[in-house]
């Protein structure tokens, strides 16, 4: 009797664990869902803030970078906190330790979904400095990359995510 007592209990915890597992399960469904919603709504109403996680550099490889460091999208403005590592082919006017900082009204800016679940953002912006190509690739699932071109500067990319909390 005992013996199938305790088989019992096996089943009835294995079907508790699987329950439990179906439901954590369309939890996070839910939540994925409402993340992606929220990306959408940020692509579409074009306010983007990307948190930067890490770099990339064409000398250095890949760094990891201190979280206070973004890149927002506000309209027709860009707002770039970014870090730079890197070779500067002209002398900035600013510190070169400044990094890809400022507030700039974009030139130009297409907005393309090359395959499902991804958008692209083609920025051009000028500053006093310099000629920038920003490309961003935002995945649905709030995931981004930064490309950064430059006239005077060694190309860097970043990789972070898009802040839904703003």
């Amino acid at each position: 009797m005992n013996v199938k007592i305790s088989r019992w209990k096996i089943h009835m915890v294995a079907v508790a664990c699987i329950i439990t597992g179906c439901a954590s399960q369309q939890e996070r469904a839910e939540r994925r869902a409402l993340q992606q919603q929220a990306v959408q709504t940020a692509i579409d109403q074009r306010q983007l803030r990307i948190d930067i996680t890490s770099m990339n550099t064409l000398r250095y490889g890949t760094k990891t970078v201190t979280p206070d460091f973004f890149l927002e999208l506000r309209g027709d403005t860009l707002n770039s906190y970014l870090p730079y590592m890197g070779r500067a082919y002209q002398a900035p006017l600013s510190s070169p330790a400044q990094g890809l900082n400022f507030t700039q009204r974009v030139e130009s800016l297409n907005v393309s979904t090359p395959k499902a679940h991804l958008t692209c953002f083609d920025i051009d912006v000028r500053t006093k400095e310099d000629l920038y190509h920003y490309r961003i690739e935002v995945y649905d699932t709030g995931s981004a990359l930064v490309r950064v071109r430059s006239a005077n500067r060694d190309p860097v990319s970043f990789d972070g995510r898009v802040d839904v909390n703003q």
